[in-house]
């Protein structure tokens, strides 16, 4: 993993990350859309197709899809309730017992955060928060199982008071998905789970077909498909974000241990060749111990290959001159998650201004955010923590403005809002205050 020095080389590293792109694409993913469409359609034009189907042709093109892409001959689109409680059976005791221990800490987080309306009657105001009537959840699936993004995207949901909540999640080899996920649906009181991925999936939620329900909002990560889908269909329905490849950026000193510090960066690594693993210290020493103990952990990890092409194409170890620098770069660049692996770490929570989440200590690592800590792990990633934060009960539940003014507020503030309306040509707007107050004097 490289070593750079000084604050200026560090940023043109971090900027060249830019905006996510949904357009560039590898060759084997080129290559899969000539297969399913036998024409050379980009990402984008792939996708549209796909959703315009699922619209016309509902559950047949469903169907149709899941062939075509997955090579699965799908019986059934919805997995039986049933399913999930004899999921319980096929999961080892050991992972039933964390997603439990997960869900509950995931639900009393979520719980605390939920905003409280208000009402103020004698200035006639107030704010009410109504939860959404149907979510859909996108978990990724197929080649693995993620049951713990089915807790941090339906639990919060079900805290904020959602009516129903639908997952989708990929069949593994067409045999519905994965017990685990079955499981974590159940814990975290699904309605209702179908068996699809991809573009298809997302096109199903966003406008309803004869077995999947049209929902309101859709949420979780997913490929690059995915994401295309959910801006294809964001105005139909609300969506959480765009994710694209997941980010961890430590700021350490001098205090932290490099054996720690090199864990949590192959941690990330280990994601996708396009995850970005960065470390900030003061501490030239530091540094080169890191680097040297990221190459003696590699030799044990299970997905080194992946883990040393992402440390290789995006990562990088920047030794700045002070902590100032240090937070400098991290708030340009908004990361997904934030370490701060410091002295006294608490005592600079302050400096941080864009992160997805911020991690404090060396006792508390980005990976417990993923699994069990309690804050949903879906984050913003590629710079738009600038102005988006992680998925929570906020995301759905809508607040809704109230206004009940008595006669003498009313009375008051009626010639203003007359006023207002005839400068802006609105009369309609000036006589309905008017003709109130016409009312209050007795005209006729």
């Amino acid at each position: 993993m490289r070593i750079v020095r000084g604050l200026k080389r560090a940023m043109a590293l971090l900027e060249r990350r830019g905006a996510y792109s949904l357009e560039e694409v590898p060759p084997s993913v080129a290559q899969g859309v000539q297969r399913v469409f036998g024409e050379n359609l980009s990402p984008v034009e792939a996708v549209r197709r796909i959703v315009a189907d699922v619209r016309s042709r509902g559950d047949a093109a469903l169907l149709e899809y899941t062939r075509r892409i997955e090579g699965v001959e799908l019986q059934t689109l919805e997995v039986p309730r049933e399913r999930l409680e004899a999921a319980y059976a096929q999961v080892p005791d050991e992972l039933v017992d964390a997603l439990r221990l997960a869900a509950r800490r995931i639900r009393e987080f979520h719980q605390a955060t939920l905003p409280r309306g208000w009402l103020d009657f004698q200035r006639g105001l107030g704010e009410l928060f109504t939860p959404l009537e149907r979510v859909g959840i996108y978990a990724p699936g197929g080649t693995a199982s993620y049951p713990s993004t089915v807790l941090m995207a339906a639990i919060p949901a079900r805290v904020a008071g959602v009516r129903e909540v639908v997952v989708c999640t990929p069949s593994r080899d067409g045999r519905e998905p994965p017990p685990a996920t079955l499981v974590a649906a159940h814990l975290a009181e699904v309605d209702r789970v179908f068996q699809l991925g991809g573009a298809q999936a997302v096109a199903a939620m966003a406008f309803g077909t004869q077995s999947v329900p049209k929902v309101d909002k859709i949420c979780g990560p997913g490929n690059i498909f995915v994401a295309l889908a959910k801006k294809e269909v964001y105005g139909h329905v609300d969506i959480d974000g765009l994710y694209g490849p997941t980010e961890t950026l430590l700021i350490a000193d001098d205090s932290a241990d490099p054996v720690l510090c090199a864990a949590d960066l192959l941690a990330q690594a280990e994601h996708d060749v396009v995850a970005w693993p960065v470390l900030v210290t003061v501490s030239p020493a530091l540094a080169r111990a890191v680097a040297a103990e990221l190459e003696r952990q590699l030799a044990d990890l299970e997905r080194a290959e992946t883990a040393r092409a992402a440390l290789e194409r995006q990562g990088f170890i920047a030794v700045v001159n002070t902590l100032d620098e240090a937070f400098q770069l991290a708030n340009a660049f908004a990361p997904e998650h934030l370490e701060l692996v410091l002295r006294e770490p608490w005592s600079h929570l302050g400096r941080v201004r864009h992160a997805g989440g911020v991690f404090v200590g060396e006792h508390s690592p980005e990976v417990m955010g993923d699994y069990v800590a309690g804050p949903s792990h879906v984050m913003p990633t590629g710079g738009t923590a600038r102005f988006a934060s992680y998925l929570g009960v906020h995301h759905f539940v809508k607040p809704v403005m109230v206004v009940g003014l008595d006669r003498e507020t009313f009375a008051r503030l009626a010639p203003a809002a007359s006023v207002i309306g005839r400068a802006e040509g609105l009369t309609g707007h000036a006589r309905a205050a008017e003709v109130r107050l016409e009312r209050m004097e007795g005209k006729p």
